[in-house]
């Protein structure tokens, strides 16, 4: 019902991927984000990669809101390192198209000399 009667109002084209309700609150307890005392779940947003596996969560209680932009560039930063077979890392606030790094022992203590966001 959010969805359909608020955010669809909010970010134009809709959301890009799939949102869930639980009623329940089975999904809930098993992500651990179930408020038992008030019989709620929690805010929650978690990034599964198509083997099922949890690539990111968030979780927040009510007062604070989450930023939808910031989902999205997760997921095509999620998306990117699985496409490159993690040939490729993203640094903090990667958006498609920009800097890529490549990980491994030579790049240890060495982000700085790389990794340079004023520049990009």
């Amino acid at each position: 019902m959010w969805n359909d009667n608020e955010l669809n109002k909010m970010v134009e084209g809709g959301v890009p991927f799939h949102m869930a309700s639980d009623q329940s609150g089975n999904v809930g307890r098993a992500f651990g984000v179930y408020d038992e005392n008030q019989g709620i779940e929690l805010r929650g947003r978690f990034i599964i990669d198509p083997d099922g596996v949890i690539q990111a969560m968030e979780v927040l209680t009510p007062p604070v809101g989450r930023k939808f932009a910031e989902s999205v560039r997760q997921v095509q930063a999620f998306q990117h390192v699985r496409k490159t077979k993690g040939a490729e890392a993203t640094p903090a606030g990667w958006e498609p198209g920009k800097l890529t790094l490549k990980p491994g022992p030579d790049l240890v203590g060495k982000v700085w000399e790389v990794w340079k966001p004023d520049m990009e």
